[in-house]
């Protein structure tokens, strides 16, 4: 195994092992499905169980094939847009850094699954045994396209934030 394949396969792991962690906390950590469902229905998405489980599949599954190495490019996908809706939804409004809960995070995740796709998941995986090792471009196209349209899709269907009330200006105040 090449210095190359031993990096891939660290990223595939440790990539993996942190959408797995973020699918378990999901649906058993803290306030488990209902407490999940609650905070994405607070960033507006509604059916929020829905979403909860939706996420909790989605990361388990994607770290899951991460780790075996198959199907590399879509479960790049699948983490490019949980990313995505997190960064939208969640992170973008408090800015860019993480200790203001801001999408740093998010966006590093999402561009290693991007690079991952780019580079093929290399010969520790079982994509590579198999034969059907996606790659170059077209890895990278799938894992940024469809993770992107997957996330645009997930917002247009669900994605109904409570309308802010308006702020009167002056010219609105009636006077005494």
């Amino acid at each position: 195994m090449t210095a190359v394949d031993t990096a891939q396969l660290l990223i595939r792991l440790v990539l993996g092992a942190t959408m797995i962690a973020h699918g378990v906390n999901h649906w058993l950590g803290g306030g488990r499905i209902e407490g999940t469902a609650r905070w994405f229905s607070g960033l507006g998405l509604r059916q929020g169980t829905l979403q909860a489980w939706a996420s909790v599949v989605t990361e388990i599954g994607a770290g899951l094939l991460l780790i075996l190495g198959l199907l590399t490019p879509l479960a790049c996908a699948a983490v490019v847009s949980v990313m995505v809706v997190a960064g939208v939804l969640a992170h973008r409004p408090n800015g860019f850094f993480v200790f203001r809960e801001g999408y740093e995070y998010v966006l590093v995740l999402a561009v290693v699954a991007v690079a991952l796709a780019l580079l093929g998941p290399g010969a520790a995986s079982v994509d590579d045994v198999a034969g059907i090792v996606v790659d170059g471009w077209a890895g990278g196209a799938i894992a940024l396209g469809v993770g992107v349209m997957a996330a645009a899709g997930l917002i247009v269907a669900f994605w109904r934030p409570e309308p802010t009330e308006p702020v009167c200006t002056k010219t609105e105040v009636e006077a005494p």
